[in-house]
């Protein structure tokens, strides 16, 4: 199988193998066949106070004001023409990420609810709306618009609770900085608070670890989500080396025992959520509904094709695209440029790995019915991580076993076409 820590599989196919279209392609036409009424819109705000040493994500750190300006009127642009070209989208969950959201401040974060709400028919007081913070821009003023624009989930990436080890992930923060901001969010009527933890980092021992879980309970979040850390290539702690994978399993068992025990329930390798609160809603299905990305770096999702803008790491790369981005006119925005198109056999391999890596598992009797045939006579990647015990059939549904979930990064690769295998070997990442 591999390493244990290989990929972390939040879509497929993965981003970087996609390309550019031979042609582009009208919005209208990919959309085409998709329900406009079960969409998840996310919107993407690629700017932070600093890039974090173990990011790999499209962000551009600490920018001047004029760049966000720019790249917020574009937004408008492309908001103005997703609605020409698609009508009222009508979504049923919204989530801002980026980046750092609320870098925006509250004037700007203000102004953009009201033009998602007004030209897209998104208001987030009628659906789960979540956001991305970080400690030093979860201000009071910020946080108090959210909670009134009736946000419901806020994730906040607090990495560690340890100065040091914040400092060694290339992510320095002051925990007054950190408390206070855990403190102002509490403070508001958030149905959801997700805290962001990473184990893993150079220096950290299983009892550093269990006392950053411990100081995130204090907060009592609904979720928690737990990430072994990565060295990407092209970011700061890549010149640092690698990180070694039997430290990250140890700490990924102490961490998950350590929830557990606390009363947590684990929904994947990453994610543990406290039974009882304000669950997230079940009425968007990850597998077969559509995902409509705005602004750079957001990737959209439909039954025919994955699209997106151009994806790079360095602040280069980044700044060029996003200057793109900035200077394109409203039309510009109506067509699909970049992305991968989704046959039959990609969207079999999609559904299943967007559902054996949560604890609620894959649904046979649905993918049946989906596929026209039963997922192990499709992939027989699913015989194979069966026999090795990281699955088990449990009626009509395929469940991760405790073994599978910790395996979750080393699983993906195993249910990658030969045809993405060949693009992401000839993937370059600016």
């Amino acid at each position: 199988m591999g390493p244990l820590y290989q990929d972390y599989a939040y879509g497929y196919p993965h981003k970087n193998a996609y390309r550019p279209f031979p042609q582009p392609i009208p919005l209208r036409e990919i959309w085409a066949e998709e329900r406009m009424d079960r969409i998840f819109l996310y919107l993407h705000i690629p700017f932070c106070e600093m890039r974090c040493g173990f990011c790999n994500l499209f962000t551009s750190a600490n920018p001047d004001q004029s760049r966000i300006d720019r790249y917020m009127a574009a937004l408008d642009r492309q908001i103005e023409a997703v609605r020409d070209e698609l009508g009222p989208v009508r979504p049923i969950q919204l989530a801002i990420g980026g980046g750092t959201p609320t870098l925006l401040g509250p004037a700007m974060l203000q102004a953009l609810l009201e033009r998602i709400a007004a030209r897209l028919d998104a208001d987030p007081r009628r659906f789960p709306a979540a956001i991305e913070t970080s400690p030093k821009t979860a201000t009071r003023e910020t946080i108090a618009l959210l909670s009134h624009w009736g946000v419901d989930r806020i994730s906040i990436g607090v990495q560690s609770f340890i100065e040091a080890e914040t400092r060694a992930m290339g992510r320095p923060q002051e925990p007054a900085v950190l408390t206070r901001a855990l403190d102002t969010i509490r403070d508001h009527a958030f149905g959801r608070l997700n805290i962001d933890l990473i184990y893993g980092a150079e220096n950290q021992t299983a009892e550093s670890w269990r006392h950053s879980l411990r100081c995130a309970l204090d907060w009592a979040p609904e979720e928690l989500f737990l990430y072994p850390l990565y060295v990407r290539p092209r970011t700061g702690l890549d010149r640092r080396g690698r990180v070694e994978d039997e430290h990250r399993r140890v700490l990924y068992r102490v961490g998950r025992d350590l929830l557990l025990e606390a009363g947590y329930e684990q929904i994947s390798m990453r994610a543990f959520r406290l039974p009882g609160g304000a669950a997230p809603s079940d009425e968007f299905s990850c597998q077969e509904d559509g995902v409509l990305g705005l602004g750079t770096g957001a990737r959209s999702y439909t039954a025919k094709a994955h699209y997106s803008t151009r994806y790079a790491v360095t602040r280069r790369g980044v700044l060029d695209i996003l200057d793109d981005f900035a200077a394109s006119e409203s039309d510009a925005f109506r067509f699909a440029y970049h992305g991968i198109a989704v046959n039959a056999d990609e969207a079999m391999r999609r559904y299943v790995l967007k559902s054996i890596l949560r604890r609620d598992g894959l649904d046979i009797v649905r993918f049946t019915q989906l596929f026209g045939t039963a997922p192990t006579a499709a992939l027989s990647a699913l015989d194979r991580i069966g026999e090795m015990g990281l699955i088990e059939q449990h009626g009509d549904l395929l469940r991760p076993t405790d073994t599978g979930l910790e395996h979750s990064d080393a699983i993906p690769p195993l249910f990658y076409s030969d045809a993405v295998r060949a693009r992401l070997r000839g993937a370059q990442v600016a």
